[in-house]
């Protein structure tokens, strides 16, 4: 499997964990008062996230993504669906 596509699944992976920890485990820990909802999905997007950083390098290498790119894919992962946008660029480049 090449590095670009481990960096599409890990980048649906990241963006799908990011939705679930915002608008599931945040409710439930302040809403409900659940706060290991959110050590859980917490810790689970965290190394999701290490393993995006790490992948979109080694995309980067193999499918010549520019710096520009590669920055701007890691900014977008901060947004709470950047992850699909980037999904939907890497499918039309």
């Amino acid at each position: 499997m090449s590095e670009l596509k481990k960096f599409q699944i890990i980048n649906k992976m990241e963006g799908i964990s990011y939705i679930i920890l915002i608008f599931a485990a945040m409710p439930l820990k302040y809403i409900f008062l659940i706060p290991l909802a959110t050590k859980v999905v917490g810790a689970i997007h965290g190394i999701l996230v290490i393993i995006f950083f790490y992948q979109i390098f080694l995309a980067k290498k193999e499918a010549n993504i520019s710096y520009v790119k590669t920055f701007y894919y890691s900014i977008l992962s901060l947004l709470p669906f950047g992850s699909f946008y980037i999904d939907k660029d890497l499918r039309t480049t």
